[in-house]
C-alpha cells in the first residue's frame, strides 16, 4: 500500500481519504506536455507574457516543467525506501560541486530530444537555455565534483544513498583578473532564485554552540548531562533530486542553510539598535554565507569549525529524527540500516556528535552508543598531506563546542588504553596516535578521530591507499589492518561524456551501441576501431569541431584568438604548488626561448591553457597565477610566436568551463609530484574525451597508465621512491646550471623579462624553483619533462597515430566510471539493497 507525508511528517495512508494523489495521472514526456507545461509556468507562475530566446524566465520554466517529472519519481523512490525498511547510506560532504542540472536532469529523464523539439517549436534552442543557469558551485575542486559524480551513479545503480551538505549563500568565488593578479568576487549563485531546491521547514533543527555542560543526578542515581545556556542556530534543509539514468529513481541531496532562532529582537529595534535587532539573524546566517572562509584568521578558522560541526548535527539528528518516528526509541537495529560516508576529514565531528546525540538525548549508554558509532562511521581520505589534515585547537572547541569536547576527551582515554595493551610501555607511540596533539596550544587531530570511530578508512587510489598505510596512519594500518582499503576514484559517463561530448557521444554509439552509458566498460569494444582510417577521421572531426567551440569560448572570455589547428595542451584545477602548474610555465618559456632563438622549426603550433582558482589566503600560489599572465602577456603579443605557441590563463574555471574544456583537449596535463596527489579525477575526465595524458607517477595516473599502456601515456618525472633519497642532498641550483635549457629559463625570469614594469613583483616564484627544501621537487623533474613534451610534440605531428592513442585512450577509460567506484563501496563498506524498481 503506497504511503505519502501529510505536513506534520507523519505517514498518511492513500485509503484515508485524506489524500488524492492516487487519482492524479503521470505526467507526459513528450514534446506537446513539455512544451504546455513550460508555457503554463512561464505565464501563469512566473507572470510573463512574452517569450525572449535568452531569458533566465524561461529557464525557470523548463525546470519547472522538468521538476515535475522528477517529483513523480522522487516521491515514489522515497515511499520504496520507506516501504523496504532497508538500509541507507548518508554521504557527508562539505563540498557538492554540482554544475548545472538542466542538462544532466533531461538526460537521466531521457527527454532530451524531446524538450529540443518543444523549445523548437517557440523558435528558441535548447543550448541557449542552458547558458541561463548558474553553475552551484558549492566545492573548491575535486572533492566537491567527486561527491556530485557519487550522487549521480548512486542514484542510476539504485543504491539508497542521500547527500547532506551546506546550502551557502555565496559558493566559489567568482575569480577576476587585475593585471594578471586573482581577485575573488561573490558568487551570488542563489541571486535570481534556484528552482530545483525545495525549502523542506517542517525538518528544521537546533544546533547549539557556546554553554555549558551541567551534570545532575536523578532520585534514582542516575546522572543526567545536559549541555546548557547555549546560543542555538536553526538548521533550515532544502532538498535536490538526483535523479538516475532511465530508472525512475530519484535520490536526494540535503543542503543545510543557517538561519536565526529569533530573527528579530522588536524590544532592540524599538530603542532605537537597529543593528543589534538583526545581530543574532546575522550572526546565525554567517554559518552557511561563504564557502571555505579564510582560515588565515581566527574568526575564519571559528567559522569553519562552525560549518563542519553544523553540517555533522544537523544531518544525524535529522537522521536519527526518521528513525525514532519510524522504531520508536530502540536502536538495537540502528547499525544495520545505517552507513555514514563521511567525505574526507571536514565531516569527522560526527563521530562524537552521534555519541552525543545517542547518548544525551535518547538515552544510551557509553558502550551502546561506541557500538553504534563504529558499526555506522566509514571515513574517505583525501590527502597526503599533512598540513591538509584538518587539527582544531582544544580551547577553540572547548568555547564553541565544550560537551563535544568531553566526548572527544574520553574517546581518546579509551583508544589510548588500547593502544597501551597493543604496544605496553611504548610512550612515543601513545604520543604519535593520540588524538591530542601536545604541542604548545593542544590541538585535535581530526583525521585520527575519523579512523579511531569507523569501521573503514579509504584512500582514493591504488598509490593514495598504499602511502596512506605506509605512512600517514601507519601506526593506526598496524593497530588495525583490517580498517584499511582502497576505492579507487572516478567520473561519471553521464555527465562527462554524454553530456559534455554529444558529438562524440553519439559517434560512439553509432558503433558499438549506447550500452556504455551504463556499463563503461563496453567502450573497449572500440579498440578495433583505434585503426580504422574512416573512424579515425570522423574522430578527428568531432575533436575539430569541439576545439573550435572552446576556441569561440576563450575568444568571449579573452579576446584572444586562438586556432583549433594548434595542439591544445591543457592543465585546467585548483592552483597548488604540488599540482606544479609552476612547472608547464616553465616549459611554456623554454618553448618562447627556442622560437626566439630560431630554434622551433620544428615544434607543432600549441596553445598551452591553464585555469584554476587559488585559496584567497594562499599567496604563493596567487603568485604563481601572476606569472602566468605576465608570461601570456609577453608570449601572446610577440609577432614570433604568432601561429606558433600561445599561453592562456581560462578565468574563472568552473564546472561548466570544464565542461567545455575537456572534450577539446588533445593533451592532458597531470603533472603533480609523486607521492602528493591522492588520486585526481580531472584526469579520468579528460581521458574519457580522448585526451591523452602527460603525467607522472602519482595518484590515478598509476591506474591511466596501466589501463591505456606506456605507449598511449606520455610518463615523466621521479617517483614517489626516488624523491626522498634525493631530498637529501637536493640542490636545484646545480640542476639548474648543469641544464643549458633550464639556465636559458632561468635567464629570462632573473632578468625581469616577463615583468619589466613590476620589479621584483615574481621574486618569491622564482626563489621557490632554487630553495633546496622546495618540497615540490620542481627543479628536479624539469629535464624529464621538457624531453616528454619533445616526444608529446613528436607524436601529435602524426596526426593518425595521435587519433590511435585518442580513441584507445577513450577504450581504455572503463575502470574510471564512478559506476564501479560506488558498486565497490557498497559491495566493501555499504551493503545495501538496491532501490526497487517495481511499484510500491
Amino acid at each position: 500500500m503506497s504511503m505519502v507525508r501529510s505536513d506534520d511528517d507523519k505517514p498518511v495512508n492513500h485509503q484515508s481519504g485524506h489524500m488524492e494523489l492516487m487519482n492524479l495521472l503521470p505526467l507526459g514526456m513528450d514534446s506537446d506536455a513539455i512544451l504546455a507545461d513550460t508555457i503554463h509556468y512561464h505565464s501563469r507562475m512566473l507572470g510573463r507574457r512574452t517569450l525572449y530566446k535568452q531569458e533566465h524566465f524561461l529557464y525557470k520554466a523548463l525546470v519547472h516543467a522538468t521538476r515535475d517529472r522528477l517529483m513523480e519519481r522522487w516521491i515514489e523512490t522515497s515511499n520504496k525506501l520507506e516501504l523496504s525498511h532497508g538500509k541507507r547510506a548518508c554521504y557527508l560532504s562539505l563540498e557538492f560541486l554540482m554544475g548545472r542540472l538542466l542538462r544532466n536532469a533531461l538526460l537521466n529523464l531521457d527527454i532530451t530530444n524531446e524538450t529540443r523539439e518543444a523549445l523548437d517549436r517557440l523558435g528558441i534552442q535548447l543550448e541557449d537555455i542552458h547558458q541561463q543557469e548558474h553553475d552551484a558551485g558549492l566545492g573548491n575542486g575535486g572533492l566537491g565534483r567527486l561527491a556530485a559524480c557519487f550522487l549521480d551513479s548512486c542514484a542510476t545503480l539504485g543504491l539508497p544513498v542521500t547527500g547532506y551538505g551546506i546550502r551557502y549563500e555565496f559558493g566559489m568565488f567568482r575569480q577576476r583578473l587585475e593585471n594578471g593578479r586573482q581577485m575573488e568576487e561573490p558568487d551570488s549563485w542563489l541571486r535570481e532564485g534556484y528552482p530545483w531546491e525545495i525549502e523542506r521547514i517542517e525538518r528544521a533543527r537546533i544546533i547549539k554552540f557556546g554553554g555549558r555542560v551541567t551534570r545532575i543526578k536523578d532520585s534514582l542515581g542516575n546522572l543526567h548531562i545536559d549541555w546548557v545556556d547555549t546560543h542555538d542556530v536553526l538548521a533550515v534543509p532544502y532538498d535536490l533530486p538526483i535523479p538516475g539514468y532511465k530508472n525512475d529513481v530519484v535520490n536526494t541531496l540535503r543542503l543545510w542553510s543557517a538561519a536565526a532562532t529569533d530573527e528579530f529582537d522588536l524590544e532592540e529595534f524599538n530603542a532605537g539598535s537597529y543593528t543589534d535587532a538583526v545581530a543574532a539573524k546575522n550572526e546565525a546566517e554567517n554559518i552557511t554565507m561563504v564557502l571555505y572562509p579564510n582560515a588565515e584568521t581566527e574568526n575564519g578558522r571559528e567559522l569553519r569549525l562552525r560549518q563542519q560541526y553544523f553540517l555533522a548535527s544537523a544531518s544525524l539528528q535529522d537522521i536519527l529524527h526518521d528513525w525514532v518516528r519510524l522504531n520508536g526509541t530502540d536502536f538495537k537495529c540502528f547499525s544495520d540500516k545505517h552507513c555514514f560516508q563521511l567525505n574526507d576529514t571536514h565531516p569527522a565531528i560526527a563521530v562524537p556528535e552521534l555519541m552525543r546525540l545517542l547518548m544525551d538525548q535518547h538515552g544510551l549508554g557509553w558502550d551502546a552508543a561506541w557500538q553504534i558509532t563504529t558499526s555506522t562511521m566509514a571515513y574517505t581520505n583525501h590527502t597526503l598531506l599533512p598540513e591538509a589534515l584538518e587539527t582544531w585547537s582544544v580551547a577553540m572547541f572547548e568555547h564553541l563546542l565544550p560537551r563535544v569536547l568531553e566526548i572527544i576527551f574520553e574517546i581518546n582515554a579509551r583508544f589510548l588504553s588500547e593502544v597501551s595493551h597493543r604496544w605496553p610501555g611504548d610512550l612515543d607511540i601513545l604520543r604519535r596516535m593520540s588524538l591530542i596533539q601536545e604541542t604548545p596550544e593542544k590541538v585535535i587531530r581530526m583525521a585520527y578521530l575519523a579512523i579511531v570511530g569507523s569501521f573503514s578508512v579509504n584512500g582514493v587510489a591504488e598509490l593514495h591507499s598504499r602511502l596512506l598505510k605506509q605512512g600517514l596512519f601507519s601506526d593506526f594500518a598496524a593497530l588495525w589492518p583490517e580498517k584499511f582499503n582502497n576505492k579507487t576514484n572516478g567520473v561519471t559517463q553521464r555527465r562527462w561524456l554524454a553530456g559534455c561530448n554529444p558529438d562524440l557521444a553519439s559517434l560512439i554509439s553509432g558503433h558499438i551501441g549506447s550500452e556504455w552509458v551504463t556499463n563503461l566498460d563496453l567502450l573497449e569494444k572500440l579498440r578495433p576501431l583505434a585503426d580504422d582510417r574512416v573512424f579515425q577521421n570522423e574522430w578527428r572531426a568531432v575533436k575539430q569541431a569541439n576545439k573550435a567551440r572552446l576556441a569561440a569560448n576563450i575568444e568571449s572570455k579573452t579576446r584572444l584568438v586562438v586556432d583549433p589547428v594548434m595542439l591544445f595542451d591543457v592543465q585546467v584545477k585548483r592552483i597548488h604548488e604540488y599540482k606544479r602548474q609552476l612547472l608547464n610555465v616553465l616549459h611554456a618559456v623554454h618553448l618562447y626561448d627556442r622560437i626566439q632563438r630560431g630554434d622551433g622549426d620544428q615544434l607543432p603550433p600549441r596553445v598551452i591553457i591553464i585555469g584554476g582558482k587559488s585559496a584567497p589566503g594562499y599567496e604563493m600560489a596567487k603568485n604563481v597565477i601572476k606569472l602566468i599572465n605576465n608570461v601570456a602577456a609577453v608570449i601572446n603579443t610577440d609577432p614570433a610566436m604568432n601561429g606558433r605557441l600561445q599561453l592562456v590563463f581560462y578565468p574563472d574555471y568552473n564546472v561548466s568551463g570544464m565542461e567545455l574544456i575537456c572534450p577539446a583537449a588533445d593533451l592532458s596535463e597531470q603533472i603533480s609530484t609523486a607521492g602528493k596527489e591522492a588520486s585526481g579525477t580531472g584526469n579520468m575526465k579528460f581521458m574519457m574525451n580522448g585526451a591523452v595524458t602527460i603525467g607522472t607517477l602519482d595518484g590515478a595516473n598509476v591506474e591511466i597508465l596501466e589501463a591505456v599502456g606506456e605507449e598511449n601515456f606520455f610518463l615523466f618525472g621521479l617517483t614517489v621512491d626516488e624523491i626522498p633519497a634525493l631530498q637529501e642532498v637536493y640542490d636545484p641550483q646545480a640542476i639548474i646550471d648543469a641544464d643549458k635549457d633550464f639556465r636559458r629559463v632561468m635567464r629570462l625570469l632573473d632578468n625581469g623579462h616577463f615583468n619589466r614594469f613590476e620589479p621584483a613583483v615574481l621574486n618569491d616564484v622564482i626563489a621557490a624553483i632554487r630553495d633546496p627544501q622546495d618540497p615540490w621537487m620542481t627543479a628536479a623533474d624539469f629535464r624529464s619533462f621538457i624531453d616528454t613534451q619533445e616526444a608529446v610534440g613528436n607524436a601529435y605531428q602524426d596526426q593518425q597515430g595521435w587519433t590511435r592513442m585518442s580513441i584507445l585512450n577513450v577504450a581504455a577509460s572503463g575502470r574510471f566510471s564512478t559506476d564501479r567506484t560506488m558498486r565497490e563501496y557498497n559491495q566493501d563498506i555499504w551493503q545495501l539493497e538496491l532501490v526497487s524498481t517495481e511499484a510500491p
